[in-house]
């Protein structure tokens, strides 16, 4: 059974912790909202603001942990949490690289003519490449 100082020093814990980790989940929610809307602007804005809340947040953690342990409520919350930034980081990866492979259909790199490629009547160009003898 706990007694009456303990009961509000776990109180005051929970309290302490349960601002930095809203303050996550809020900015993940704006996050969500910004990729959705597709606004660069928001999103760039969001993620500074989930950067400096996550840190803050796991700062706090890590002194409640230190300090006698984190409720399981908060500790699970936390964990989502996280869970939800690998989430989006995933999503925003695999968008980034479907834009990449898009922009070089779209806008194709010029290759080096000594690339072994095929020349404009069919044969393959090696304009580029020294000649030589092969020693066996």
């Amino acid at each position: 059974m706990m007694t009456a100082p303990d009961e509000r020093q776990a109180v005051q814990q929970v309290s302490e912790l349960e601002r930095p980790l809203q303050a996550v989940e809020d900015c993940l929610a704006a996050l969500g909202v910004a990729l959705t809307r597709q606004d660069a602007q928001a999103v760039d804005e969001v993620a500074a603001r989930l950067h400096a809340a996550l840190a803050a947040a796991v700062d706090h953690f890590a002194r409640a942990a230190r300090s006698g342990g984190v409720p399981p409520l908060l500790r699970q919350r936390l964990a989502t949490a996280s869970g939800q930034v690998a989430a989006q980081r995933e999503a925003l990866a695999r968008a980034t690289a479907s834009l990449d492979r898009a922009m070089d259909v779209l806008l194709p790199q010029r290759v080096a003519p000594s690339a072994g490629l095929y020349g404009a009547y069919g044969n393959v160009d090696r304009s580029g490449t020294s000649g030589g003898t092969l020693l066996a």
